[in-house]
């Protein structure tokens, strides 16, 4: 008789125990220790699924080099995260912050794609058949072959799709799914892994797509075990400042497309509206010619992005200055603030420092970091920027300025939005920087940067 197994798992990172801990010396959170009794399968008993193609070895030389044909997807913004199209046979997990729209835009993707791809099965463990249903009448949806079901039972969800045989399955979520075949309740590290297992070997032996949902934790990522994002294809996060409109998708492991790419939308009564050109979307109420404010020209996987970086330095009231950050990384704007006090003299430590991206964009690249140097000295001298000019440069410890990657699509994204003059690092080779109605500034330190960008009156 085979005998169970008892041990303990955090659901935070999936560290296994064969003893009860209060903290997980792993990941250190508390009380994320969850008892797990184990079963091995029965003697006779093949972990293979029934139905499943027998592999075979192959020579490199004689394998197909064609992907397939991809199913168009009508959202061109998602379309072009997933890097074209969805590939079919592929499995996409998809994250984001409760409330943020990642159930509002699966519906729309998978109604659109039900009137063009064929079939698709909509499987809701969290809302009911008629929530859904008041959903797509608010969005103006009336797919013909989308079928929904209310379904947490992984078992009756294969049945489902052996009946209807949908070209694209999504699943939400992950986390309130379960198979009876493992003794742990839905949610557990052990149910999220098993269940992604059985959507992943369906998906590439049926040649369906499949997108899943998942829950995030309050540290923002995908709750559950690490091991979930490497079992899928595709990991999407759908980010947005909750008292904003706007809302990005950003994909930060793809196995069809570039990673980091990024998809804007805006959120309305109607649902998410695509925004085919972000970057007016964000410079939409720049206030012209007021002290603080910068444009820096960002990348975001592929696609260029200019948005206002705005500063605030005011006397501290306190014996310790404060530094407030949104939209950039805390560190970074410790060591720009940092490089400017013992470089160009400013008396930052007696001031309190606000950085504010417009628009809720998160910028992660360093090549926003000249932008924010002159958006903090044009508010500490109390000069405007002028409004025609666009900024893009990495700084490093000693002021000087370092050169950014892919500055030919930056350069022409800025033109296209009407800025005359942009301030770039010099770099050592000359390139063919030549861009029709711009004027292209090259400096080798913040304090020549300083003398175009924020000019004495």
């Amino acid at each position: 008789m085979a005998k169970t197994r008892t041990k303990y798992v955090c659901q935070e990172c999936g560290r296994e125990s064969p003893r009860y801990m209060g903290r997980c010396p792993a990941c250190g959170e508390f009380n994320t220790m969850v008892e797990v009794v184990e079963a091995p399968p029965a003697k006779g008993v093949s972990p293979r699924p029934a139905g499943a193609p027998q592999s075979r070895p192959q020579k490199l030389r004689e394998i197909s080099g064609d992907a397939g044909v991809r199913l168009p997807l009508p959202i061109a913004e998602f379309s072009r995260v997933l890097g074209g199209g969805i590939v079919p046979g592929s499995i996409v997990l998809i994250g984001g912050d409760p409330g943020i729209g990642k159930s509002t835009l699966l519906l729309e993707a998978a109604a659109k794609l039900a009137d063009t791809s064929g079939p698709v099965l909509y499987v809701s463990g969290e809302e009911s058949a008629h929530q859904i249903k008041m959903r797509a009448e608010r969005l103006n949806l009336h797919p013909e072959e989308l079928y929904v079901v209310t379904e947490t039972s992984l078992g009756m969800i294969f049945e489902h799709v052996a009946r209807y045989q949908p070209q694209i399955l999504i699943v939400d979520s992950i986390q309130t799914t379960f198979t009876e075949e493992v003794a742990s309740t839905a949610g557990s590290v052990t149910q999220v892994r098993e269940c992604a297992n059985r959507l992943r070997e369906l998906a590439k032996s049926s040649g369906m797509a499949v997108f899943i949902v998942g829950h995030v934790t309050k540290e923002g990522t995908i709750a559950g075990p690490r091991v979930l994002e490497h079992i899928v294809d595709t990991v999407l996060y759908l980010e947005g400042d909750p008292f904003q409109t706007y809302r990005l998708l950003r994909s930060v492991k793809n196995r069809f497309g570039a990673t980091s790419e990024v998809g804007v939308f805006e959120m309305r009564g109607s649902g998410l509206v695509e925004v085919p050109n972000p970057s007016e979307a964000f410079l939409a109420e720049r206030v012209v010619n007021a002290p603080g404010s910068a444009i820096a020209v960002t990348l975001e996987g592929t696609r260029p992005l200019l948005v206002e970086v705005q500063a605030l330095c005011s006397p501290t009231s306190f014996g310790y200055a404060r530094r407030t950050a949104n939209g950039i990384d805390y560190n970074r704007l410790l060591l720009i603030t940092a490089v400017l006090t013992r470089r160009m003299g400013f008396k930052l430590a007696e001031q309190d420092v606000f950085v504010n991206v417009i628009g809720g964009l998160k910028i992660d690249e360093p090549a926003a970091d000249l932008a924010v140097a002159v958006a903090l000295a044009s508010s500490y001298l109390d000069r405007p920027v002028p409004a025609d000019l666009a900024i893009v440069g990495e700084i490093g410890l000693s002021g000087e300025l370092r050169a950014v990657s892919q500055l030919p699509i930056r350069l022409n994204e800025a033109a296209k939005l009407g800025f005359r003059r942009i301030l770039v690092p010099r770099a050592r080779r000359k390139d063919d920087l030549a861009v029709k109605g711009l004027e292209v500034i090259p400096v080798r330190s913040i304090a020549e940067a300083f003398r175009v960008a924020v000019p004495e009156q």
